[in-house]
């Protein structure tokens, strides 16, 4: 979730100039675990063959993805969240790889997945840079690959933290060259809230 530049999140009322900036003290996604929803498609056998996690941040879901024994790979922009990441892959003695990496070029990593995740990147997007995005991933998924992702409802209440997404506007985002699979209510964890926030979790799959 730490690939943008400039967000405000969960109420924290911190404007985020660099990257960077975020990881100077634990943001409120840094559960220091996968979120469940996630955990649960990869344990199910949803998450498979060679996987991205893209906006990794510390590499929760990319390290889950390594103990299963997939062949994981975790971008994000935040070198400060990166070098967390790899310092948690050794302590766990994972094989895994962790790349500084722009989301919205990933055609430069010039490979091809299976699998993308994504916890809290999609929302943050909007206008050109969502579609941007969206032929981002299209980029680097194989035919029939498919794309997960947990991103902020617009069924929580209030209005502070990142925008909230609509199941219209997923629909308009993948209706080309994709076939959505489900969007179904989920919830994303943080630290700051023992209920957690509300999250649509979306399978689209590459056509």
């Amino acid at each position: 979730m730490a690939d943008i530049a400039r967000h405000h999140l969960l109420g924290s009322g911190r404007p985020w100039e660099r990257p960077d900036d975020m990881y100077v003290t634990p943001p409120p996604w840094d559960i220091g675990r996968p979120q469940p929803a996630f955990l649960e498609l990869a344990e199910s056998g949803a998450v498979r063959g060679r996987v991205l996690d893209v906006g990794c941040g510390t590499g929760e879901h990319t390290l889950m993805c390594a103990g299963l024994g997939l062949d994981a790979t975790g971008v994000d922009l935040a070198a400060t969240a990166l070098r967390t990441a790899e310092a948690k892959a050794r302590e766990q003695g994972r094989t895994v790889r962790f790349l500084r990496q722009d989301a919205l070029r990933l055609a430069d990593l010039g490979e091809l997945f299976d699998t993308v995740l994504d916890c809290g990147l999609f929302h943050i997007f909007g206008g050109e840079d969502r579609s941007a995005f969206v032929g981002s991933l299209y980029s680097v998924l194989r035919a029939q690959g498919r794309y997960f992702m947990l991103c902020f409802s617009d069924q929580q209440p209030g209005d502070e933290g990142p925008h909230r997404v609509s199941q219209d506007e997923i629909k308009a985002a993948f209706a080309d060259g994709w076939r959505l699979d489900f969007i179904e209510p989920a919830t994303i964890d943080i630290t700051t809230d023992p209920d957690g926030v509300r999250a649509w979790l979306v399978a689209v799959t590459k056509i």
